[in-house]
């Protein structure tokens, strides 16, 4: 009998021992405590160690302007540019002088009486090479040989006077062409009946031609010689 209590006790004491030891890891796995710990294991939401990514920061387009209005917008510039060249040239063809000195050289000899004859013109002395202009706006009616003058350029001009250039070295015109007041036509040259590189220059009267002295023509249209 007291072997019989004495093994009863023993089993009893051994069966405590593997209560209080629990069940083993290899086997089971222990219940969480609740749902928050199940989160912070499973490594969703919670405050566990594992850190929520960062939130994915999308591009935004810019706006794209449709064809239309870029080429409504294109047009509308072509527009303002257009008006401001034309107020510019405008401008400039106001501003313009209508009468200039037909060349810068040195005036040698008048109109009147020379050597005999009459001299019909004035003589604007200049290297070989200088430019000669048009005195005013007008239509060049020749350009070319000249018996005494070598080259000569004839222009009529709007109110039907026509002046004359001559001895030039050559010419940049032609006839029927278009010129403006002070638009390079030649060269100063020493072509013809000449004594020395100049520019010979007259003023024939609309109508009859008549040739009158160039001076106080150019004078009276404001031009300073």
């Amino acid at each position: 009998m007291v072997a019989a209590v004495a093994l009863g006790a023993f089993a009893a004491a051994t069966a405590g021992q593997a209560l209080k030891a629990g069940p083993s890891s290899s086997d089971d796995i222990a219940p969480l405590a609740d749902s928050k710990n199940a989160s912070a294991a499973l490594g969703v939401g919670g405050t566990g160690s594992v850190t929520a990514a960062a939130p994915e920061v999308l591009a935004v387009a810019k706006p794209v302007i449709a064809a239309p209005e870029v080429q409504q917008l294109a047009a509308t510039n072509q527009i303002v540019q257009a008006r401001a060249d034309a107020a510019a040239k405008a401008k400039a063809e106001a501003e313009r002088p209508r009468y200039v000195r037909p060349s810068n050289g040195t005036i040698t000899s008048g109109f009147g009486a020379r050597w005999g004859t009459t001299h019909y013109g004035l003589d604007f002395a200049a290297p070989i090479g200088t430019p000669i202009y048009a005195a005013a706006d007008g239509v060049v009616i020749e350009a070319g040989p000249a018996s005494g003058f070598g080259l000569w350029v004839r222009i009529q001009h709007d109110d039907g006077t026509i002046t004359v250039y001559g001895h030039m070295q050559d010419f940049s015109v032609h006839e029927g062409q278009r010129v403006k007041a002070g638009e390079q036509i030649a060269r100063t040259g020493n072509r013809g009946q000449s004594t020395g590189p100049h520019c010979h220059f007259e003023v024939w009267e609309p109508g009859d031609h008549k040739k009158i002295d160039p001076r106080p023509w150019l004078i009276q249209h404001g031009v300073v010689l």
